[in-house]
């Protein structure tokens, strides 16, 4: 299968795996509602199922379908979406239903609105896909289709081409459940 968006969506809605690329790092993509296609994609990365994987949306509008939001959180994603973000919310109870049980299934919920048109288009035309990086669990993120390749090889369907490229650094976690923003550190 060729490296289009229509090709990428293709393999999503069959349970594909896809490499598309973000504002950020490159991303590796199941569609978020799949439990069978979000299993491949722990299975691929070789990480466990209780870690939570966040979801790329295509607008702020999805987000807000999505997930419970405070006015804080809403002024948050206006000001600072599309972006380098992945915001922890709370979840809708759509989202729950919708969710493979890794995605939506705890008490948050992250989302990436990125500002690249290949993630935002792949996820309006195929729904919301997953949002974690293109690489095996604990090995450095791919920053190159190649180097995702060489991480993931038969297990992703369809490689996008990285153009435009991302910036290289992982998005920026930021939890909007609380009073007010609050950056959380990776360790």
């Amino acid at each position: 299968m060729g490296a289009t968006l229509s090709n990428a969506a293709k393999a999503l809605r069959r349970a594909g795996l896809v490499v598309y690329p973000t504002d950020t790092l490159l991303g590796l993509g199941a569609l978020a509602s799949d439990r069978r296609a979000v299993r491949k994609l722990i299975a691929a990365k070789g990480r466990s199922p209780a870690q939570p994987i966040s979801v790329c949306v295509s607008s702020t509008e999805e987000v807000e379908r999505y997930a419970l939001l405070s006015p804080m959180a809403r002024r948050f994603l206006r000001r600072h979406l599309p972006g380098p973000f992945t915001v922890l919310l709370l979840p809708s109870p759509e989202a729950c239903r919708r969710f493979a049980p890794s995605v939506g299934g705890g008490s948050t919920i992250g989302f990436r609105v990125p500002d690249h048109p290949v993630a935002r288009e792949l996820a309006r035309v195929a729904g919301p896909v997953t949002a974690t990086s293109a690489n095996r669990h604990g090995a450095p993120p791919a920053r190159t289709v190649v180097e995702a390749r060489r991480a993931l090889g038969a297990a992703v369907s369809v490689y996008l081409p990285a153009l435009p490229p991302g910036s290289g650094d992982p998005s920026t976690v930021v939890d909007l459940i609380g009073p007010e923003p609050r950056e959380i550190v990776r360790s």
